[in-house]
């Protein structure tokens, strides 16, 4: 007899310890110093930067926004595998279970980014609104937790829809409706707020009405929105561990491998030209790289001292540097590389040549950054902080790494 509370609790043990097991990785020693500094002097400038707001300061409108997004953003984990696609669906009729502690899962992992942001923007709230309780904002963050599981049971029955448009529609509706409320309950104006409320109730139920006319659930779907999911989650892990179930994605970027794509043809340029075009096309490396340029090039731009700006730059660089060591092992398991009549040396010296040009180049951006906000010697102590850096931990840290993981 096929029971699907059983069946969860296996699937959700597996889930649990695969997971667990990469997020040693992402949170070791490296990244957990480098959070600790960076969460620790943002909270001491954003405290200093709440004595000095201004009094016309958006703050309704930027509380709504980010109350409303993450009430919206609630994806349903499932859980589900492709070959469940085959084997549950004559047992879909017994998977009501089955998807009620999905659902359940999924708000409760969900609860520490409304934790986060309703902590983060407390101390504002409060700033600005000294004259009101605090058992008010306490209100609007229970709100938020409502609004937040009638969102992720709006997109479970929009997941009984195939038509992607459709699905579209009804999120940009919902997220507009979900902005608006919590707007007009910090802006005060409550009447406004209940008749939103009224709306969103009113989409909620037709939604509900929705997908009940469906003939059933839309299996793939299903699999398809959980794999991708997963497949982010282990992008990410292996900026620190080799993931066998990483599935590579590739991107033509034709423009910018043309201006890479300028390598000798010489035997000892073999990997320059393969760790280059890997970091291009690659749907990993390039787009992490320039996140973390610019959210680096942000804090340096709206952090005040001069000294904090060359740290958060020299820190930045080390992130970077450190994401891009996963380049060493993308090709791991194409057996034809190893078939080069290479050295391994030359492996890792096109890598750890590749790793100094990226930071090198983060460097002189951020230089002249802070050359454009007239901090002369903010940008003269990058420059050379940042291109002594390189040379250290590329020929150091990096270079020991590599040979000890080879």
């Amino acid at each position: 007899m096929f029971d699907s509370h059983l069946f969860f609790k296996q699937r959700f043990s597996a889930h649990l310890k695969e997971t667990s097991r990469y997020l040693r990785y992402i949170f070791n020693g490296h990244i957990a110093i480098a959070m600790l500094f960076f969460v620790s002097a943002l909270a001491f400038y954003y405290q200093k930067w709440l004595l000095e707001i201004p009094e016309n300061f958006p703050t309704a409108f930027i509380i709504g926004v980010l109350f409303g997004l993450v009430a919206s953003y609630s994806p349903v984990r499932t859980l589900l595998k492709e070959p469940d696609l085959v084997f549950l669906i004559a047992a879909e009729h017994k998977m009501t279970r089955y998807f009620r502690n999905t659902l359940i899962y999924s708000f409760i992992i969900q609860l520490y980014l409304v934790l986060l942001v309703a902590a983060a923007l407390g101390p504002l709230y409060t700033t600005v609104y000294p004259e009101r309780e605090g058992s008010f904002y306490l209100l609007t963050v229970v709100v938020l937790l409502m609004f937040k599981l009638g969102n992720l049971i709006a997109n479970w029955w929009m997941l009984k829809v195939r038509e992607p448009g459709i699905r579209r529609i009804d999120i940009t509706v919902r997220t507009v409706l979900n902005i608006a409320v919590f707007y007009f309950m910090v802006d005060g104006s409550m009447w406004l707020a209940g008749m939103i409320s009224i709306l969103f109730a009113a989409l909620f139920l037709y939604d509900y009405q929705v997908s009940r006319k469906q003939p059933g659930i839309v299996w793939d779907l299903l699999i398809e929105k959980d794999q991708m999911r997963m497949q982010a989650f282990y992008r990410l892990a292996n900026m620190f561990a080799d993931v066998p179930h990483l599935k590579s994605r590739v991107k033509k970027r034709q423009w910018l491998v043309q201006l890479v794509n300028n390598v000798p043809f010489l035997k000892k340029h073999t990997y320059d030209y393969l760790f280059r075009i890997t970091f291009i096309r690659s749907g990993d490396y390039l787009g992490m790289y320039v996140r973390l340029i610019v959210i680096g090039a942000l804090i340096i731009y709206f952090i005040p001292p001069m000294w904090l700006k060359v740290v958060f730059a020299i820190l930045f660089l080390y992130l970077s540097s450190f994401q891009m060591m996963a380049l060493y092992h993308h090709h791991r398991t194409v057996m034809w590389i190893e078939l080069y009549p290479v050295k391994t040396s030359i492996r890792q010296e096109s890598v750890i040549k590749l790793l100094f040009q990226l930071t090198i180049i983060q460097t002189m951006l951020y230089a002249l950054l802070l050359f454009g906000m007239m901090e002369w010697s903010g940008g003269v102590l990058t420059l050379v902080g940042g291109v002594l850096f390189s040379f250290l931990f590329h020929r150091g840290y990096v270079k020991q790494k590599l040979i000890k993981s080879t």
